[in-house]
C-alpha cells in the first residue's frame, strides 16, 4: 500500500497502552491524569452519559482530580472513589473488556493503513498529514493514489495540518501568511490530503460521505489580507490585514475571541471532494485545480451543516472519484465574509465512503439529521441562488410525491435559502428543507441515492 504498511485495528484505534488499567482513564504517557479514553466512551455509552463524562468539570472537579492523579491506584479503588466513579463500577468488567478489544489490535500508524472490520464501518485505513500526503492549495489529479479504498470503507485522518502547510501556528503573523499566498499565485491556502481513489467508482456514480468523527486541536485563526490582495468581501473597507488566534474551550465547546464574547464551536471540514470535472474551471495545468472554488466536485464548499453525523452526495466525474480533503475549520458564520472560518487542524477527521452506482447527479446533495440540504454554485451569486431553488423543487418533486409547482410553493413557505459562502470565486447559496415538514411515513422513504 502506498506510503505505509497494512495491518490489523479494531474501529477506534487506540495507542498501545503499556499495562492493565483498562485504559479507563488514559494512565500512559499522561501519567495518569484524567482523560477518559475516545474510543471506549464513544463505544460504550450513550450520547447523554458520554456528555456527562466529558463535562466533569460540573461534578466535585478538585475531588475527582485527586484520584485521577495518584498514579498506581487499582482501577478499582478508582471506581470506588465518588459517587461519579460509583456510576461506573456496575460495567466495570465491560468497560475492560471494551478496551482489551481495542488495546489487542494496535498497530504502527506511520501512513496510510487499513483493517478488515466485523461492523458497517468497512476496513478502517488511516492517512497520516506529511510531505508525500499534502500539497498545498491544489487538487493534483496527476498525482498517484496515496490509497486505494472499497466502497463502505472509512478513512481517519489524524493529526491533519493547518493552512499553508501547517505554516498557519499561534503566534505567526499576518505578514507571513500574505507571503506565503503571494509566493503561490493560483493556489489556495489549504493543505489538501490525497488522492484517495475509490475503487471501481466511475463518471455517473454518486459518493456518499459520511461524516463519523470531527474533533479540532484546542485552537483556531481568523484572518484577512491585507486588501491590496482583493480577498474578502469588503477588502476595499480593510486595506490593513489581521490574523486573530482563539484559544478553544473543549467543556464548553466555545473559542474566546475575547474576554467578553464566547464563540460556540462547530466543527467541520471546509474543503472536501473529488476532482473536477473537465472545463468547470480554468485548471493551473494540465490536472491541476485551484482548491479554492467550489463546483459540482463539492470540494470547498465551507458549508458550516456537514457536522459530525452528516453526509454529503457527491458526483463522481473521473475514473477512481479522487477524494481531496483540508480547510479544517472550527465554526463559521454563513457567507465567511472576511475570507476565512475560525481555521485550525483536526486531531482527527474520519469519514466513510459509499459509492451508488450510476445516478447522474449534476450537483452535490447534503443530509443532516434534521435536514436535506441542496447546493448552488456560481461566481454570480443570483445564479448560485437560482441553482439552489432549482435543485430543492426538483429534489422535492423527485423525492416528496410533489408537482414542481407544489414544490416551488413549498420551498417558499418552509425552506430557508442561506448564504454558505461569498470569497471562493464561486459563491454558495444552500437550501435548508426541513425533515420535520413530512409524515414519518413519508420521511422514511425520501432517500437522497
Amino acid at each position: 500500500m502506498p506510503h505505509g504498511l497494512d495491518h490489523r485495528e479494531d474501529e477506534n484505534q487506540p495507542q498501545p497502552h503499556p499495562h492493565q488499567c483498562g485504559s479507563l482513564f488514559g494512565c500512559g504517557e499522561e501519567q495518569g491524569t484524567g482523560v477518559l479514553r475516545e474510543d471506549i466512551k464513544d463505544a460504550a455509552f450513550s450520547k447523554r452519559a458520554a456528555d456527562r463524562l466529558l463535562h466533569i468539570d460540573e461534578m466535585n472537579q478538585e475531588r475527582i482530580d485527586g484520584y485521577l492523579n495518584a498514579r498506581g491506584h487499582s482501577r478499582r479503588q478508582l471506581l470506588r472513589a465518588s459517587g461519579f466513579m460509583g456510576e461506573l463500577a456496575g460495567i466495570g468488567p465491560w468497560f475492560s473488556k471494551l478496551a482489551r478489544a481495542t488495546d489487542g489490535h494496535a498497530g504502527n500508524a506511520s501512513g496510510p493503513t487499513a483493517t478488515p472490520e466485523e461492523n458497517s464501518e468497512g476496513r478502517i485505513h488511516i492517512v497520516e498529514s506529511n510531505e508525500k500526503t499534502v500539497h498545498l492549495g491544489v487538487y493534483d489529479t496527476t498525482l498517484d493514489p496515496i490509497l486505494k479504498v472499497d466502497s463502505g470503507d472509512t478513512i481517519s485522518y489524524p493529526d491533519t495540518w493547518s493552512h499553508f502547510l501547517n505554516q498557519l501556528q499561534p503566534g505567526v503573523p499576518v505578514e507571513a501568511l500574505v507571503n506565503i499566498r503571494v509566493s503561490n499565485p493560483g493556489h489556495g491556502p489549504h493543505s489538501i490530503i490525497g488522492p484517495v481513489y475509490v475503487n471501481n467508482a466511475e463518471p455517473g456514480d454518486v459518493l456518499e460521505v459520511r461524516y463519523k468523527r470531527i474533533r479540532p486541536f484546542d485552537w483556531g485563526a481568523v484572518f484577512n489580507n491585507p486588501g491590496s490582495l482583493g480577498t474578502g468581501l469588503l477588502a476595499q473597507d480593510f486595506p490593513e490585514g489581521q490574523v486573530k488566534y482563539l484559544k478553544i474551550d473543549f467543556p464548553h465547546m466555545t473559542a474566546e475571541f475575547n474576554r467578553d464574547i464566547h464563540v460556540p464551536i462547530r466543527p467541520f471540514q471546509g474543503t472536501l471532494g473529488v476532482a473536477p470535472p473537465d472545463g468547470y474551471y480554468p485548471p493551473l495545468s494540465p490536472g491541476i485545480t485551484s482548491s479554492v472554488p467550489p463546483g459540482p466536485h463539492a470540494g470547498n464548499t465551507d458549508l458550516s451543516e456537514m457536522t459530525e453525523g452528516s453526509t454529503m452526495f457527491i458526483p463522481v466525474w473521473k475514473p477512481g472519484a479522487l477524494i481531496f480533503t483540508g480547510d479544517s475549520h472550527a465554526v463559521q458564520g454563513d457567507g465567511e465574509i472576511n475570507l476565512s472560518a475560525l481555521e485550525t487542524r483536526m486531531k482527527e477527521l474520519r469519514i466513510q465512503v459509499v459509492l451508488h452506482k450510476q445516478k447522474n447527479f449534476a450537483w452535490p446533495i447534503a443530509e443532516t439529521p434534521t435536514h436535506w440540504i441542496t447546493l448552488g454554485l456560481d461566481k454570480d451569486l443570483n445564479v448560485a441562488m437560482s441553482l439552489a431553488a432549482r435543485n430543492a423543487i426538483n429534489f422535492l418533486a423527485t423525492h416528496a410525491d410533489l408537482t414542481k409547482l407544489d414544490a416551488y410553493a413549498l420551498c417558499s413557505i418552509a425552506v430557508s435559502f442561506r448564504v454558505t459562502q461569498v470569497v471562493d470565486i464561486v459563491r454558495g447559496v444552500h437550501a435548508m428543507i426541513p425533515k420535520h415538514l413530512f409524515a414519518e411515513g413519508l420521511r422514511k422513504r425520501i432517500s437522497v441515492v
